[in-house]
């Protein structure tokens, strides 16, 4: 079963031994090893299982952390013969994997999450985020806050505003504005050029673009080194857009090209696109009404071949597929433990909003229809089992997912889908960290590695559920002991 943050005191995992040490010191050589150095490393977390995605379960290690760096990984039977450090965690009976990261976050989509999004990331181990769409002039000041000196919050990377077409989904009236029109060629290379300039991290490309747009947005943000996250176009098939793209987003528009009569229904919506005027509706209104049309006729026309196929046209690029979101008819968040502590620690509106609407769910009759939910399951499994790579993201705050607590949420059902615990630890660490090219500093607890990690009290290969068992973060070097995480977040 899930394992709620404890509220009751810490047990002897996060007894901290702070040594009355005054000065600091550099400590050791990243690369070298801790026994070598003299000078005070920050922590050290003896006797602990240290688990990551490559190097599997390593039982016995001592992990030593120096300003803001891994500085050492290495058997704890041997006898540390440094300085003493400034603090020392007993980690026996305890399990150490990387912070985990939530792949797809909108920090400015709910203003009453936005202020205690940070806090509650850490609360639950994700020390890393990457903001799959807002507007700059939202985004920058949070991303600015968020990456202040001494701030308490992960690390973030973000793309600005989704790069819609002529009709843009999120335009600000029927849905949040967290997207802009690009609507020809010369529109496209504009927007790229823009959000370079303001330092985004990646591009999210949307679904109403054309395919002439598409190849615009591709070529442009090739030559300014910006990856591309995004939905297939509506316009398009996925095995046409996923070997351009770096991810993809919630396996969207995926279903119609396994299906037996893709081109068909191809040709449908491209007329769809091209009838429709600002007088049929909103952007939103036309994307809603070919997903009605398209999303379960497909699925019911499923083609193995065909979606084997797709698969390995999608073979490098990483689907993020928010399983959590798409099956939330099949795991409810409110059916889970851990739901109400994790509203507990959540802004008190948006808290009292939420849990009512989980009382309403729980008591009335079934609210949402499985098949798609059932389908990504079944296409997940096909995708692992093919060896495309898959990243763990939520969309949080969107489709009650409580940020921070979400993310285990999809870790479960990523491993529902097919994958085993290391590879849904994969999915939460390394994968993201592959897509900004980043994999050489973070993902794994190696010597060199940023010191981004999460104490856990029972073994998640066990039960992937026990990624919520957690005694302690690291964050930026900064150790949170359990006491602290308990007090962070939106509820205080």
């Amino acid at each position: 079963m899930p394992h709620p943050l404890p509220s009751s005191p810490r047990t002897k995992l996060t007894t901290l031994l702070i040594a009355l040490l005054g000065a600091g010191g550099c400590g050791p050589d990243a690369d070298s090893s801790a026994g070598d150095t003299s000078a005070a490393p920050d922590l050290i977390i003896e006797e602990v299982t240290v688990i990551d995605a490559v190097n599997g379960a390593r039982e016995g290690m001592r992990v030593v952390v120096d300003e803001g760096r891994i500085a050492a990984v290495e058997s704890a039977a041997t006898p540390w013969e440094g300085a003493e450090p400034e603090a020392t965690m007993a980690g026996e009976g305890a399990y150490l994997i990387p912070g985990l990261w939530d792949f797809h976050v909108h920090l400015s989509y709910d203003a009453r999450f936005t202020d205690a999004m940070p806090e509650m990331f850490l609360r639950y181990g994700i020390t890393s985020v990457r903001d799959t769409g807002g507007m700059l002039d939202l985004v920058l000041p949070i991303v600015e806050r968020m990456e202040a000196e001494g701030a308490l919050a992960p690390r973030v990377f973000f793309a600005g505003p989704l790069l819609d077409g002529e009709h843009v989904v999120y335009d600000g009236d029927s849905r949040p504005e967290i997207g802009i029109t690009t609507p020809d060629v010369e529109t496209a290379r504009a927007n790229v050029a823009r959000l370079a300039e303001a330092g985004v991290d990646f591009i999210k490309v949307y679904e109403m673009i054309t395919p002439e747009v598409f190849a615009a947005l591709v070529e442009e943000s090739d030559a300014r080194g910006l990856p591309r996250d995004g939905h297939v176009p509506l316009s398009m098939l996925a095995r046409d857009v996923g070997p351009s793209m770096q991810s993809l987003e919630h396996l969207r528009n995926i279903e119609m090209d396994c299906a037996a009569d893709a081109e068909a229904r191809l040709e449908q919506r491209r007329a769809a696109l091209d009838a429709w005027t600002t007088d049929d509706g909103a952007g939103g209104d036309l994307r809603s009404a070919l997903h009605s049309e398209h999303r379960l006729p497909s699925v019911a026309a499923f083609d193995a071949e065909r979606c084997a196929e797709t698969i390995a046209a999608l073979s490098g690029t990483i689907q993020v597929p928010t399983m959590r979101l798409n099956a939330l008819g099949i795991a409810p968040p409110w059916m889970r433990d851990g739901w109400d502590t994790a509203l507990d620690a959540s802004p008190a509106d948006a808290g009292a909003d939420w849990r009512a609407a989980g009382e309403r769910q729980r008591t009335g009759p079934p609210a949402r229809d499985t098949t798609f939910g059932a389908f990504s399951m079944h296409l997940i499994g096909m995708m692992h089992e093919a060896g495309v790579p898959i990243a763990a993201g939520t969309d949080t705050p969107i489709g009650f997912a409580i940020p921070g607590f979400s993310l285990h949420n999809e870790l479960d059902m990523l491993v529902r889908s097919g994958l085993d615990p290391l590879e849904a630890l994969r999915a939460a660490t390394i994968r993201p960290a592959e897509f900004f090219g980043l994999d050489d500093e973070m993902g794994t607890i190696e010597a060199g590695k940023m010191a981004d990690l999460v104490l856990l009290s029972a073994n998640p290969l066990d039960d992937i559920t026990n990624t919520l068992a957690i005694e302690a973060v690291v964050t930026k070097g900064r150790l949170l002991s359990g006491a602290e995480l308990e007090g962070m977040g939106g509820g205080r």
